[in-house]
């Protein structure tokens, strides 16, 4: 692990997603850890092309990426959509799933046209996160967690990002992930999930 400077472990996260971030930090809530972004440490910082066929396989390439590029411990995950209808898809594509460069709300329009015929009953889907916290040494933890629910008819919602105003969780019925708050979102995400997973592993060495 990494020492910071004002002691303790510090963690460079391999994204520019803040919200991914402030995820990260309310979650995994180790005395001692702190957690930067790539993009504070080195605004040129390249994000690595994620072609992998999983979640792990991309969460890898940005872990390994991060760790060699700045010398020090690293955590990525990667996460995306799984809808049942659409036989797993977008899958790994899901923040690309309208193209490259797509923005949120062209992704979710991309979704709401690809489910016009899909009844509301059909419309199951969950989130899928995988993280990897990688040492400089190569020492890895993997830590996985998922979040059942369907696709809304609409977005609704001010929170989150992504999916989140599409997506209605089991455990909130009638509100999607973005008219939840961030304790709210944190208790049953998928994030949430893999991140609590990854601290009870790291509890335990």
């Amino acid at each position: 692990m990494s020492s910071s400077p004002e002691g303790g472990v510090q963690v460079v996260v391999a994204s520019s997603n803040h919200g991914k971030l402030a995820e990260i930090r309310s979650t995994l809530d180790l005395v001692g850890w702190r957690f930067v972004a790539a993009g504070e440490l080195d605004e040129e910082w390249p994000s690595p092309e994620e072609d992998g066929e999983t979640f792990v396989a991309n969460a890898r390439i940005k872990a390994v990426a991060a760790a060699g590029r700045f010398g020090m411990t690293a955590l990525a995950d990667d996460s995306g959509l799984e809808v049942d209808a659409l036989d797993g898809e977008p899958g790994v594509y899901s923040s690309r799933y309208a193209g490259p460069c797509a923005t949120d709300d062209e992704n979710n329009r991309r979704l709401l046209l690809a489910l016009q015929d899909v009844p509301a009953s059909q419309r199951t889907a969950r989130f899928r996160c995988t993280i990897v916290l990688r040492a400089p040494d190569g020492a890895e933890t993997v830590a996985s967690g998922t979040c059942e629910g369907r696709i809304g008819l609409e977005p609704r919602g001010e929170h989150g990002f992504g999916y989140d105003p599409l997506f209605e969780p089991d455990a909130t019925p009638g509100r999607t992930m973005a008219e939840l708050s961030l304790a709210e979102k944190n208790a049953i995400s998928h994030r949430g999930a893999a991140l609590r997973a990854l601290r009870d592993a790291l509890a335990g060495e």
